[in-house]
C-alpha cells in the first residue's frame, strides 16, 4: 500500500532535524541559533515540545485545556538526543494512525485537521532545521522537496506568521534568489 505523500514529508522532515539534533556536540547546546533569544537546547527543545504535542492531541483527542502545563519547562532533561528521539517517534506513529489526518486536532488558535496539522508540522521542521544546522555548523541545504512544499504551506500566509510569536516578520529575498531562500525570507531568516 503507498504511504500518504504528506506522512512521507512529514517523516523525511523528522529525519531531516533528527539528523541535525544528532550532529549536537557537547559544547554546541548554549550556541545562539537565528531565533531571537533561542541557544541551541531552546530550540530543540521547542521543536521536542511540539512533537509531545502531538499524541495527546490527535490520537488521543485532548484540548491544549486537558493538556494544560505538560509539556512546560525543560522537556530535555539530561538527555536531549534521546528526549527527542523518543518524542519524534511518537509524533510519527500518531500521525501515521489508520484517519489520523482526517480527525479534528484542537489547537490553541482553535480547531484543525489532521492534515493541516501535519503540514504545519513539516513546516515548522524544515524551517527549523535550516536554524539548527547554521547555529551549529551543519550543512544549511535543505531537500527541495520539503522546501518547496513549505514555502507553498506558508506563502498565502506569510505576513501573519510574525503574529504567531514564532516567526520574525518576512524580509525581502533578494533578486533571483532560489526557493530556500524565498522560504527563510519569508520566516524573517536572512541568509
Amino acid at each position: 500500500m503507498k504511504k500518504n505523500p504528506l506522512l512521507e514529508r512529514h517523516e523525511k522532515a523528522l529525519k531531516l532535524f533528527t539528523d541535525r539534533v544528532h550532529a549536537v556536540r557537547e559544547e554546541q547546546w548554549q550556541l545562539a541559533t537565528p531565533c531571537t533569544e533561542w541557544s541551541v537546547r531552546d530550540l530543540v527543545g521547542h521543536l521536542t515540545e511540539e512533537q509531545l504535542w502531538v499524541p495527546p492531541l490527535v490520537s488521543e483527542g485532548r484540548t491544549i485545556a486537558d493538556v494544560g502545563d505538560e509539556f512546560e519547562g525543560d522537556v530535555l532533561g539530561d538527555d536531549p538526543v534521546a528526549v527527542w528521539d523518543r518524542a519524534a517517534e511518537r509524533a510519527r506513529a500518531a500521525l501515521a494512525e489508520p484517519g489520523a489526518l482526517e480527525r479534528t486536532v484542537h489547537l490553541s488558535y482553535g480547531t484543525s485537521t489532521g492534515h493541516a496539522y501535519c503540514a504545519q508540522m513539516v513546516t515548522d521542521l524544515v524551517v527549523h532545521a535550516w536554524d539548527l544546522s547554521r547555529a551549529i555548523g551543519a550543512d544549511e541545504r535543505l531537500p527541495d522537496d520539503l522546501v518547496k512544499f513549505a514555502v507553498r504551506e506558508i506563502g498565502p500566509n506569510s505576513a501573519e506568521l510574525e503574529k504567531s510569536g514564532l516567526f520574525a516578520a518576512p524580509v525581502e529575498a533578494p533578486p533571483g534568489a532560489d526557493v530556500q531562500t524565498k522560504l527563510l525570507s519569508l520566516t524573517g531568516r536572512r541568509v
